[in-house]
């Protein structure tokens, strides 16, 4: 499974909170860019073409554990 991360410039990184919008909004790019990608980058990531789908298929609310509070 990939793990997609958003960037915070002032969150520590041992400091968990909850997604915000622009988080969510950031997941969705990810995932939508993570289905466009061919199959030699998918296998660089050691993911398969059905992984990826299935990945990009999540709703948005469907946030990593680290983000949960």
């Amino acid at each position: 499974m990939a793990f997609l991360s958003v960037t915070r410039s002032r969150a520590c990184p041992h400091t968990r909170r909850r997604a915000s919008l622009l988080d969510l909004l950031a997941l969705g790019r990810q995932r939508r860019k993570l289905a466009r990608l061919d199959d030699a980058a998918l296998r660089d990531m050691g993911l398969t073409r059905k992984e990826a789908r299935d990945e990009a298929k999540r709703p948005v609310w469907d946030v990593p554990h680290h983000w949960i509070r």
